[in-house]
Protein backbone atom coordinates (compact mmCIF):
# COMPACT_ATOMS: atom_id res chain seq x y z
CA UNK A 1 0.00 0.00 0.00
CA UNK A 2 2.78 1.97 0.65
CA UNK A 3 4.24 2.08 -2.69
CA UNK A 4 1.40 2.15 -4.45
CA UNK A 5 0.82 5.74 -2.25
CA UNK A 6 4.89 7.08 -2.91
CA UNK A 7 3.37 5.58 -6.70
CA UNK A 8 0.41 8.12 -6.94
CA UNK A 9 2.34 10.67 -5.43
CA UNK A 10 5.30 10.64 -7.62
CA UNK A 11 3.32 10.25 -10.74
CA UNK A 12 1.33 13.25 -9.79
CA UNK A 13 3.81 15.23 -9.02
CA UNK A 14 5.57 14.57 -12.18
CA UNK A 15 2.26 15.88 -13.69
CA UNK A 16 2.54 19.38 -12.37
CA UNK A 17 5.15 20.70 -14.94
CA UNK A 18 2.94 19.32 -18.11
CA UNK A 19 0.13 21.14 -16.28
CA UNK A 20 1.92 24.61 -16.06
CA UNK A 21 2.80 24.55 -19.63
CA UNK A 22 -1.13 24.34 -20.56
CA UNK A 23 -1.96 27.90 -18.95
CA UNK A 24 -0.20 30.98 -19.26
CA UNK A 25 -0.84 34.34 -17.89
CA UNK A 26 -0.01 37.22 -18.88
CA UNK A 27 0.53 40.94 -17.39
CA UNK A 28 -0.33 43.96 -19.78
CA UNK A 29 -0.30 47.65 -18.92
CA UNK A 30 -1.81 50.33 -20.58
CA UNK A 31 -1.73 54.24 -19.97
CA UNK A 32 -2.56 57.71 -20.17
CA UNK A 33 -0.18 57.82 -22.77
CA UNK A 34 -1.83 55.60 -25.06
CA UNK A 35 0.89 52.66 -24.91
CA UNK A 36 0.63 49.11 -23.99
CA UNK A 37 3.74 47.98 -21.98
CA UNK A 38 3.87 45.29 -24.23
CA UNK A 39 3.84 45.04 -28.16
CA UNK A 40 4.40 41.52 -28.15
CA UNK A 41 2.99 38.28 -26.27
CA UNK A 42 3.93 34.96 -26.86
CA UNK A 43 2.16 31.91 -26.39
CA UNK A 44 1.88 28.12 -27.23
CA UNK A 45 -1.33 26.60 -29.41
CA UNK A 46 -3.84 24.70 -27.56
CA UNK A 47 -2.11 26.36 -23.99
CA UNK A 48 -4.87 28.31 -21.79
CA UNK A 49 -4.36 32.03 -21.81
CA UNK A 50 -5.16 34.65 -19.22
CA UNK A 51 -4.24 37.92 -20.05
CA UNK A 52 -4.48 40.08 -17.25
CA UNK A 53 -4.31 44.09 -18.21
CA UNK A 54 -4.45 46.77 -15.94
CA UNK A 55 -4.90 50.84 -16.81
CA UNK A 56 -2.14 52.41 -14.82
CA UNK A 57 -3.31 55.87 -15.92
CA UNK A 58 -5.70 58.11 -13.81
CA UNK A 59 -7.44 58.89 -16.59
CA UNK A 60 -11.48 57.91 -16.54
CA UNK A 61 -12.87 55.22 -18.95
CA UNK A 62 -14.94 57.84 -20.75
CA UNK A 63 -12.11 59.98 -21.71
CA UNK A 64 -9.08 57.73 -21.86
CA UNK A 65 -10.84 53.92 -21.88
CA UNK A 66 -8.44 51.13 -22.83
CA UNK A 67 -8.96 47.55 -23.59
CA UNK A 68 -7.64 44.54 -25.61
CA UNK A 69 -8.73 42.79 -28.47
CA UNK A 70 -7.21 40.54 -30.44
CA UNK A 71 -7.81 39.64 -33.90
CA UNK A 72 -7.92 37.18 -36.55
CA UNK A 73 -4.11 37.12 -38.91
CA UNK A 74 -4.57 39.42 -41.47
CA UNK A 75 -7.99 41.23 -39.92
CA UNK A 76 -7.45 44.81 -41.17
CA UNK A 77 -6.77 46.82 -38.27
CA UNK A 78 -7.71 50.10 -39.73
CA UNK A 79 -11.05 48.58 -40.94
CA UNK A 80 -11.60 47.41 -38.18
CA UNK A 81 -11.01 50.41 -35.89
CA UNK A 82 -13.75 52.09 -37.56
CA UNK A 83 -16.72 49.62 -37.07
CA UNK A 84 -15.60 50.16 -32.96
CA UNK A 85 -16.02 53.43 -33.20
CA UNK A 86 -20.06 53.95 -33.06
CA UNK A 87 -20.19 51.20 -30.73
CA UNK A 88 -19.53 52.99 -27.29
CA UNK A 89 -22.46 51.12 -25.73
CA UNK A 90 -20.40 48.08 -25.96
CA UNK A 91 -17.60 49.27 -25.07
CA UNK A 92 -16.27 49.79 -28.37
CA UNK A 93 -16.37 46.35 -29.70
CA UNK A 94 -18.79 46.09 -32.44
CA UNK A 95 -21.67 43.73 -32.39
CA UNK A 96 -22.52 42.61 -35.82
CA UNK A 97 -21.74 39.47 -37.15
CA UNK A 98 -18.71 39.83 -39.38
CA UNK A 99 -16.72 41.84 -37.13
CA UNK A 100 -17.62 39.66 -33.95
CA UNK A 101 -16.36 36.51 -36.55
CA UNK A 102 -12.58 38.33 -36.26
CA UNK A 103 -12.37 38.76 -32.67
CA UNK A 104 -10.37 35.57 -31.06
CA UNK A 105 -10.64 37.09 -27.47
CA UNK A 106 -11.05 40.30 -25.72
CA UNK A 107 -11.40 42.16 -22.13
CA UNK A 108 -13.73 44.92 -21.29
CA UNK A 109 -12.84 48.75 -21.44
CA UNK A 110 -11.41 50.18 -18.27
CA UNK A 111 -10.60 53.62 -17.17
CA UNK A 112 -7.68 54.36 -14.69
CA UNK A 113 -6.49 52.48 -11.68
CA UNK A 114 -9.04 49.69 -12.92
CA UNK A 115 -8.16 46.36 -14.03
CA UNK A 116 -9.55 43.57 -15.87
CA UNK A 117 -9.17 40.11 -17.65
CA UNK A 118 -9.88 37.54 -20.03
CA UNK A 119 -9.22 34.09 -20.08
CA UNK A 120 -9.10 32.07 -23.93
CA UNK A 121 -7.64 28.96 -25.56
CA UNK A 122 -4.65 29.87 -28.18
CA UNK A 123 -5.53 29.77 -31.22
CA UNK A 124 -3.46 27.70 -33.90
CA UNK A 125 -0.06 28.70 -34.58
CA UNK A 126 0.31 32.30 -36.62
CA UNK A 127 0.31 35.96 -35.66
CA UNK A 128 -2.35 37.59 -34.20
CA UNK A 129 -2.41 41.34 -34.09
CA UNK A 130 -4.23 43.19 -31.02
CA UNK A 131 -5.39 46.62 -30.22
CA UNK A 132 -7.10 48.71 -27.82
CA UNK A 133 -10.48 49.92 -29.71
CA UNK A 134 -11.79 53.20 -27.68
CA UNK A 135 -12.07 55.61 -30.89
CA UNK A 136 -8.04 56.90 -32.33
CA UNK A 137 -6.26 54.82 -30.31
CA UNK A 138 -5.24 51.76 -32.22
CA UNK A 139 -2.41 53.54 -34.58
CA UNK A 140 -0.29 53.79 -31.22
CA UNK A 141 -1.92 50.80 -29.26
CA UNK A 142 -1.22 47.63 -30.93
CA UNK A 143 0.87 44.71 -30.81
CA UNK A 144 1.05 41.23 -32.20
CA UNK A 145 0.19 37.89 -30.14
CA UNK A 146 2.79 34.99 -31.23
CA UNK A 147 0.95 31.58 -31.02
CA UNK A 148 4.16 28.55 -31.66
CA UNK A 149 3.10 25.43 -32.57
CA UNK A 150 3.28 22.45 -30.07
Amino acid sequence: MKTLITSLFLFAAAMVPSLAEDAVTLEVTGNDQMQYDKKELTVTEGQKVTIKFKHIGKLPKAAMGHNVVILKPGTAMPAFAMKCAPAAANDYIPEDAESKALIVAHTKMIGGGEETSVTFTAPAAGEYPYLCTFPGHFGIMNGKMIVKAK
